[in-house]
């Protein structure tokens, strides 16, 4: 997802706190915000919109690195929903004439579909159990990418991925958890069907949904904001993770 607005030329990829705080999907946050910036007609170039202004290495940056804020739609929508938002600054100019506008549609129009493109990256499937029946909220992880997602009411899950080999992780109530290797390549999206056995009764595998979140009355905040990668939502999130992931599949 893509959200656009004016007063400088980047794309911003997301943290939580005011020290950028990393996610664990933070090369693929970069890769997005990259494809788009080096598809624009000057964005990757890097060069301020006034003196006063910062310059973004290759047209990208992490939002903390720029100005702090806590809480925003970027990360909401990515730990509750899985949805990797990247933050778009089109213009230097707040409220451009109308007749500049054809320029930037032409300025982006590469940008914007070749981004898009970036939706079929990765993998995707269905959790089924043995009759072929799709498992609905059924909960899967990366294995080293402590975030977790789950299935819809049809069963289906994607996640862009750079290529490589991953390690899935899906447990569902129950069914007996199941960790599933599997390989992501350039040309196009892997495609995995993962059927989980129902669980015996005295084996004790129910498990709860977990959301990887702090209540909402509880509230974060990173203890030492000049540590880079260990600061931050994330980290508690990647302790919380660990040890409910870790108790599943050993």
């Amino acid at each position: 997802k893509g959200i656009c607005r004016s007063s400088a030329l980047c794309a911003m990829f997301q943290t939580y706190s005011a020290a950028p705080s990393l996610t664990p999907d933070d090369d693929i946050f970069k890769h997005l915000s990259l494809v788009y910036a080096k598809n624009h007609a000057k964005m990757s170039r890097g060069v301020a919109c006034k003196s006063a202004t910062p310059a973004f290495e290759n047209g990208i940056t992490n939002g903390a690195a720029w100005y702090p804020l806590t809480g925003g739609m970027q990360d909401y929508n990515y730990v509750w929903y899985g949805c990797m938002e990247v933050t778009l600054e089109i213009s230097c100019c707040k409220y451009p004439p109308a007749y500049e506008l054809k320029k930037y549609w032409e300025d982006n129009q590469l940008s914007m579909i070749k981004f898009l493109a970036e939706a079929h990256r990765g993998v995707q499937g269905f959790v089924l159990d043995p009759t072929g029946t799709p498992i609905e909220r059924a909960s899967l992880k990366i294995k080293g990418r402590d975030v977790g997602f789950q299935t819809t009411k049809h069963g289906e899950f994607w996640r862009i991925l750079l290529p490589g080999y991953y390690k899935l992780e899906v447990f569902a109530e129950g069914y007996a958890p199941r960790e599933v290797e599997f390989i992501v390549v350039e040309q196009h999206p892997t495609l995995l069907n993962v059927s989980l056995t129902p669980s015996k009764r005295n084996e004790g595998t129910t498990v709860p949904f977990y959301r990887p979140l702090p209540l909402p009355q509880q509230h974060y905040r990173p203890s030492s904001p000049t540590t880079y990668s260990d600061s931050g939502i994330f980290s508690t999130i990647s302790s919380g993770l660990n040890s409910l992931y870790s108790n599943i599949f050993g």
